[in-house]
């Protein structure tokens, strides 16, 4: 009997998608060992300057210009893509997809990404028989995510079904599961065993993240968090951006033996398993693996769009509070300092939540379709 195979396919506008599809691939691989899975972004499929160009500007676009880019969300929100871009995606991929998926055979397509789920959408009008699962990774949907041509869509909230009930998605094609994150974020790590490896002391520690796409942008911002250096131990995440960085590494106020600047890392998980609150932007990814984590948020300014959304229901969970002002910092960085305990309760609140969430859902949700192809 041949092993089954997964294709799992995203985009590189922000790392969250891929790496949701590297979680499943990891949970898909964990439920049944024998199964191939192999992750690829869309863009991999076109001239590497051209990828690369098309990136850059939206990247600049969300950074420089976020107001436009939240006008054209908000103006295409209710809409699927139109004929006109479903036709150009179609001339730039389809030769690129159809090699590829006639070179995998994969028994299951899975995007967690709305443009490689248009492209194979298209590719199953055409003829395609392989079913298609869309995982949505943000705590809405908009209108680019929906195509009849869906197998199955798995979703992170009851309120993000009902609104593909709204658009006429059929209830048997939508299944709650959560965000897919690794599994290593599902595991708790001894964190003073955790404190003696990343050499850090036993005082009130905040994980700060904000690469290329959000607060490193705001210096200003930046440099607030050093007022509290001799109280709080604050460890910066820079991701992939290394200019910023070499920027912070340069600055003497970040010069200080309670700061941690450090870029790309894997651990992530093991970062907030050693942390007593995470700052960062309302992405549906990172914010999943903080809620994962039980570690309570601030976030900072939202790109407009679906991070606006993704805001709003941490927020009303009680799962992380807006930074609206400089006070809101004094506030929670007081609270670690002083009243330690009620820190303690925001993280019973999540717990409570971690306890319902079952993080094998979104594989298993897969298995099945993959159990039942051909």
């Amino acid at each position: 009997m041949s092993k089954k195979r997964v294709l799992l396919l995203s985009e590189g506008f922000g790392a969250g998608h891929t790496q949701a599809a590297h979680a499943l691939s990891v949970g898909l691989r964990m439920l049944s060992p024998d199964i191939q899975t192999r992750v690829m972004e869309l863009g991999t499929f076109l001239h590497p300057t051209l990828a690369s160009w098309i990136l850059t500007a939206y990247r600049k676009t969300v950074t420089k210009q976020p107001k436009l880019y939240g006008l054209m969300y908000r103006y295409q929100y209710k809409k699927s893509l139109n004929r006109f871009t479903r036709l150009a995606l179609h001339r730039i991929f389809y030769s690129h997809a159809a090699e590829v998926i006639n070179h995998l055979r994969p028994d299951t397509i899975v995007c967690t990404h709305p443009l490689p789920s248009a492209v194979i959408s298209r590719l199953k009008r055409a003829g395609l028989d392989v079913p298609l699962c869309t995982v949505i990774t943000d705590y809405d949907v908009h209108g680019t995510w929906v195509s009849p041509e869906v197998t199955k869509y798995l979703v992170p909230t009851p309120a993000v079904k009902d609104k593909l009930l709204q658009r006429g998605v059929p209830a048997e094609a939508i299944e709650v599961t959560g965000i897919p994150v690794h599994p290593n974020f599902w595991e708790r790590h001894n964190r003073e065993e955790l404190r003696a490896r990343f050499q850090l002391k036993a005082m009130p520690t905040v994980l700060i993240m904000g690469g290329g796409w959000g607060l490193i942008h705001n210096t200003e911002f930046m440099q607030y968090f050093t007022r509290w250096r001799d109280q709080i131990q604050l460890i910066i995440c820079l991701g992939k951006n290394d200019k910023a960085l070499g920027l912070l590494s340069e600055d003497e106020r970040f010069r200080h033996e309670n700061i941690r600047l450090m870029g790309f890392t894997r651990e992530v998980d093991k970062w907030m398993d050693v942390s007593d609150l995470l700052i960062t932007k309302p992405g549906g990814m990172t914010c999943t693996e903080g809620l994962a984590k039980g570690i309570p948020m601030l976030f900072y300014t939202p790109i407009p769009g679906q991070e606006e959304e993704n805001l709003q229901y941490f927020t009303q969970h009680g799962f992380g509070e807006r930074i609206k002002s400089a006070e809101t910092i004094d506030h929670w960085f007081q609270l670690l300092i002083d009243r330690y305990p009620e820190v303690q309760k925001r993280r019973a609140l999540l717990n409570r939540y971690i306890n319902s969430y079952k993080p094998a859902d979104c594989p298993s949700a897969i298995m099945e379709l993959v159990n039942a192809s051909r």
